[in-house]
């Protein structure tokens, strides 16, 4: 069983987003240990306060980073972009070697380039822009989905 954390700047989702989150942590049981670390935004008024909000957001990621081994894989909009079978097969490779994945998601205003240096990964979504709450369900998706296919389970198609 594959060991699991995921840092994320964010607010404690609420209604749909509480309940997709809900839903596939409730999924990935039987796959994974996950383990969801929580840090609060920083303030901010407008995108001039971006690089101020990144290095403080960022050195709060770091320091998460810091208390356990892992392989760390950062969330941005211009990392590697794998299929679900690629990520599985990167999943599949920790898991065999008893290796946590450390995924790290960054708030409205992005993630610092120091959080990005920090990571052994760094990995797309999709090279849109999503919220960072839903970047979260889509990653908990991506994560079952990669799950069931190591698995051979029939979610995939």
């Amino acid at each position: 069983m594959i060991s699991i954390r995921i840092i994320s700047i964010s607010k404690t989702p609420k209604g749909p987003y509480d309940v997709l989150k809900k839903t596939y942590e409730a999924r990935l049981k039987p796959f994974a240990r996950l383990q969801m670390i929580e840090i609060k935004e920083s303030r901010f008024q407008s995108i001039h306060d971006r690089e101020r909000v990144q290095k403080e957001e960022g050195e709060k990621i770091i320091t998460s980073l810091k208390s356990e081994s892992s392989f760390v894989i950062a969330l941005d909009a211009k990392g590697k972009n794998p299929s679900s079978e690629n990520f599985a097969k990167i999943l599949k490779e920790k898991e065999d070697l008893g290796i946590t994945l450390t995924f790290i998601i960054g708030g409205p205003l992005g993630l610092s380039q120091a959080c990005k240096d920090q990571a052994d990964l760094v990995l797309s979504l999709s090279p849109m822009t999503f919220p960072h709450d839903l970047a979260k369900i889509v990653l908990l998706e991506q994560i079952y989905r990669a799950s069931t296919i190591i698995h051979g389970k029939t979610y995939h198609y």
